[in-house]
């Protein structure tokens, strides 16, 4: 059986992941300007396998709103191509042959809204995964008392410590959600 700071280290942990998850969802949420958070994850068909973009091309954002992917075997440009028009980008890739150009169009104001609720519904998941992180540590630590292996009072001073550890973590969420939602809404 695990111990108490087994227990609250691993919750500590599985909460700073939900929290860096979050980061990178919302890095996937577009705002006006182009950048390779925005691709470098996609999955691409390459020879059979699926392969996340970052590990097929290089990036570069030569202005604000144009995203260039520069493949490193010229080959993959149609699979590269065809990944970027199934995503939900909704932009339609060009390529000279060498490099493929992607044209970020201005957000619309509807466009926006959609994006900040996309993205308030992903703060609420992350939210609800660290509170659920917290009950599973919270039914491990009273299976402990009822083990006898803590007492009742060490019960009380950890769950006091997870839910600070979890009202911290969720004002991080909150602010992440406050920054992007700021970005989103930036004309």
């Amino acid at each position: 059986m695990a111990t108490v700071s087994e227990i609250t280290a691993d919750c500590r942990d599985k909460m700073r992941k939900a929290v860096v998850h979050l980061q990178e969802e919302f890095s996937g949420v577009r705002t006006g300007r182009a950048t390779p958070a925005l691709v470098e994850k996609l999955r691409v068909d390459y020879y059979g396998s699926e392969v996340p973009l970052q590990q097929l091309a290089g990036f570069s954002v030569p202005e604000p709103r144009v995203l260039v992917i520069q493949p490193y075997d010229k080959s993959a440009i149609g699979a590269i191509e065809k990944a970027i028009q199934q995503s939900d980008l909704g932009i339609n890739p060009g390529n000279d042959g060498h490099v493929v150009r992607l044209a970020f169009p201005t957000l619309t104001e509807e466009r926006r809204k959609e994006l900040v609720k996309v993205v308030k519904h992903r703060a609420e998941e992350g939210r609800v995964a660290v509170r659920n992180v917290r009950r599973h540590a919270r039914h491990e630590l009273e299976a402990l008392e009822k083990g006898g292996e803590i007492s009742r009072d060490e019960l009380d001073r950890v769950e006091k410590d997870l839910e600070k550890a979890t009202h911290e973590v969720v004002a991080e969420i909150d602010a992440m959600l406050a920054h992007k939602e700021q970005e989103l809404l930036e004309v």
